[in-house]
């Protein structure tokens, strides 16, 4: 799809892609080394009737877009990542404002980077957002406490083959959700760390959920 020019609002380069009577907004973002163009397909494949919002992560590792520092492969810059966390958050409060959709409509559609700062979103600031696909997520941190994350859901997808994202990764950060109170799903792909047709079907199945 061609995207209309992007824009800046709360400190983050944008796309706003609105459609008439939308119940939803899904917030694409997206993986190291991607921007806001990433996502535009594939959130419009997963729902076409659906706002999309997809910002471009404020941060550059060797000139690639991210959303959060890291100090390693694997290894997050906790600091940073709680002060991007409330940024994003921020963001997305400033944009509902701004453009007119409701916080609790909004859903996360996050890759790789972009899947971990929306768990971290969800953790650290759980009213900003209470629902999300993560695709290929890490465990961003331990929450000292747990929110209340009842009214919250996700749908992990994972690949035991992922170079990247250790196994035993995503089975946490789902028992972590759960133990708030979420509703997730975690569902295995095949393949590696990219995306496959199987994590669209997974994702469009859990979508069309009640």
């Amino acid at each position: 799809m061609t995207p209309p020019a992007a824009t800046e609002l709360a400190g983050f380069i944008h796309h706003w892609i609105p459609r008439e009577g939308a119940t939803r907004t899904l917030l694409l973002l997206h993986g190291t080394g991607g921007n806001e163009t990433d996502l535009l397909s594939l959130g419009e494949m997963l729902d076409p009737t659906a706002n999309l919002l997809s910002p471009r992560g404020q941060v550059l590792e060797h000139g690639m877009p991210r959303f959060f520092r890291r100090l390693a492969e694997g290894v997050f810059d906790l600091d940073d990542l709680r002060v991007r966390t409330e940024a994003l958050a921020t963001f997305i409060g400033e944009t509902s404002a701004h453009y007119g959709f409701a916080i609790d409509t909004v859903m996360a559609v996050g890759f790789s980077n972009g899947a971990n700062i929306a768990a971290s979103t969800m953790l650290q600031r759980p009213e900003a957002l209470r629902a999300g696909i993560l695709l290929r997520a890490m465990l961003p941190f331990e929450p000292n406490a747990m929110p209340d994350l009842r009214a919250h859901r996700a749908l992990l997808l994972s690949s035991a083959n992922d170079p990247i994202v250790p196994v035993a990764q995503p089975d946490r950060l789902a028992e972590l959700l759960r133990s708030g109170g979420a509703n997730v799903t975690l569902e295995w792909v095949p393949g590696g760390h990219q995306l496959t047709r199987a994590d669209l079907t997974h994702a469009q199945q859990w979508l069309a959920r009640p």
